[in-house]
């Protein structure tokens, strides 16, 4: 198509080249969930504020009303105010799908971070719900883009044995940008009455964005996507720039580099795969990438996270003690994906889904039953003793989602499916995800409304079902390549795909034994047969890579 770009610029320095380039691109490309994150507790912590239930619900209310839980305020209207950017959400992680394979990842993520600093500026700005609904439709149009290509990007461009180093980075940097911004909202609720106390956090939301934006001229594409577009040099380049310190002779680059157009030429062959082959040749990663997400959101999080201010209220503490103690569960938060950062990967996918499942059933069945109690007891100081053990409820859940339902979703969202059929199923997995975020949020508030604690263990009911189904469903991916993963899922095409891994792995063969002066192995028995030995080898690629590289590290324009 004329938008597919003709030509590809590398701009990042030659100092970064290595990990720092590999750490860097993962960190800063996570500034998109990062977004998301912020966006979650930006709302969250407006809601228990009285200039913003007055300027868009247009009532009057207290501090003391709010505690109660008085406000006057519709349930199902906060439900649409809070639930509207998961639709938009939803649209675009369908659209993401084909923005990423026809733009690129980077291209995608840039669009994203511009959708998200217009949705920013006008809720900077927003004179009324209408206004402030219309920038939070348009932000989740960023952050459905965002959420789709950026666990793409990481899984890309991480080493093999390390993909859930790389997807906790990115689902880390998810659970700050809630810290930060349940921090932010607590220092500006002391600016109250000024109405700045709930527009101020979007001013911080833009700058983030911005940061986004810039930093997507810098970040490299991903090889796996070059290759796939007739970007081969360019494609051993930035393997070499991200895996092996810009040495494109390294046997290990060269091997993966063979791997990867060796699955490239064999899936140009079979096409792009269309939605109809996506459920009937991939049927048990269509299974897996639907219902990861789906229990990522029946299990509660955002039932936590988006109304958190609100439930440590309802639970018996004064607003600027849960806007507090909300930050402080942030950082609990964010601490739980770090155990995911260094195990996941040793122990697999499984046991933290598994082992999650249980942790958080047990968890939301302490919260809950400790609102039971705090329900019986009168408002005020009698409260307080079942209020702390509610944050201690809380904080437990919080810590054991980060480490296991909170990353392990969009890793596997991520990594399971071929490079011929990833950004469809990850757009098919994300698409859940914000289906379900959609549902949580808007029947949250009336189902709190209607049975109180009663709703928590409705979650813990899914926790419970979410175990069974990873038991009995879910193989573990760990400790495979991402070309690899046909024979763990056993696919239909598993049994075609083997000469595309015969020939990469003759590719490397025939590469190390030039390099260690053995005779030569014949073309024939390195390429695929004659219709499919258009794609260059490895071995031809890094010898035009070797004699043009300085040009091409040094170009200065284009996309």
């Amino acid at each position: 198509m004329f938008l597919r770009p003709k030509t590809y610029t590398a701009r990042y320095p030659q100092w970064m080249v290595g990990r720092p380039l590999l750490y860097m691109s993962s960190a800063l490309a996570s500034l998109g969930d990062a977004m998301f994150g912020y966006g979650q507790g930006s709302i969250a912590s407006a809601q228990v504020q009285p200039s913003f239930i007055h300027r868009m619900f247009g009532k009057e209310v207290t501090m003391a009303q709010i505690q109660a839980g008085q406000t006057g305020v519709d349930p199902f209207m906060q439900a649409i105010t809070v639930s509207c950017l998961n639709l938009t959400a939803l649209l675009a992680s369908f659209i993401a799908a084909y923005l990423c394979d026809l733009l690129g990842r980077r291209m995608s993520v840039r669009i994203g971070g511009v959708m998200y600093f217009i949705a920013a500026l006008i809720q900077i700005f927003a004179p009324n719900l209408g206004t402030l609904i219309a920038g939070r439709c348009i932000q989740g149009l960023g952050v459905g883009i965002l959420s789709m290509t950026v666990p793409i990007l990481q899984c890309e461009i991480a080493p093999a044995h390390a993909r859930g180093l790389f997807v906790s980075i990115e689902y880390i940097c998810l659970n700050i940008g809630y810290a930060v911004s349940a921090w932010v909202g607590y220092g500006f609720f002391f600016a109250m009455p000024s109405e700045i106390s709930w527009r101020g956090p979007y001013i911080v939301q833009a700058a983030i964005a911005l940061v986004l934006i810039f930093w997507t001229f810098f970040l490299p594409e991903t090889p796996r996507w070059l290759a796939q577009n007739g970007f081969q040099k360019e494609a051993l380049v930035t393997l070499a720039d991200l895996h092996g310190a810009g040495n494109v002779s390294d046997p290990k680059i060269l091997a993966t580099y063979a791997e990867i157009v060796g699955a490239v030429e064999f899936e140009a062959q079979m096409g792009q795969a269309s939605w109809r082959q996506l459920f009937t040749q991939y049927t048990r990663r269509c299974i897996v990438g639907i219902t990861c997400q789906m229990f990522a959101q029946l299990n509660g999080i955002n039932a936590i996270l988006y109304f958190l201010p609100s439930n440590l209220t309802r639970a018996g503490f004064t607003i600027s003690r849960s806007l507090l103690y909300s930050g402080a569960c942030a950082l609990i938060y964010c601490s739980g994906t770090i155990p995911a950062m260094f195990l996941i990967d040793k122990f697999g996918r499984r046991a933290f889904l598994l082992f999650g499942s249980v942790a958080l059933a047990a968890s939301l069945s302490i919260v809950g039953g400790l609102q039971y109690y705090a329900d019986s007891l009168p408002l005020g100081s009698a409260r307080v003793s079942a209020a702390d053990a509610i944050f201690f409820g809380v904080c437990l859940y919080l810590f054991f989602f980060g480490a296991t339902w909170g990353p392990g979703p969009w890793l596997l969202g991520a990594e399971i499916f071929p490079l011929r059929a990833r950004a469809k199923g990850m757009s098919l997995s994300t698409g859940t995800n914000w289906l379900f975020n959609f549902i949580i949020a808007f029947i949250t508030p009336p189902l709190f409304n209607a049975i109180n604690a009663g709703y928590y263990f409705v979650l813990v009911g899914f926790c419970i079902i979410s175990l069974v189904v990873v038991w009995f469903i879910y193989p573990e991916t760990a400790h495979h390549t991402l070309e690899d993963l046909g024979e763990v899922f056993g696919d239909k095409v598993m049994n075609d795909e083997g000469p595309a891994r015969e020939l990469a792995q003759r590719s490397a063969n025939a590469i190390q034994r030039e390099r260690s002066g053995l005779p030569a192995i014949t073309d024939s028995e390195v390429t695929l047969q004659p219709s499919m030995s258009t794609t260059p080898t490895a071995k031809d690629e890094a010898s035009i890579v070797m004699k043009e590289r300085s040009s091409i590290a040094t170009m200065e324009s284009d996309v």
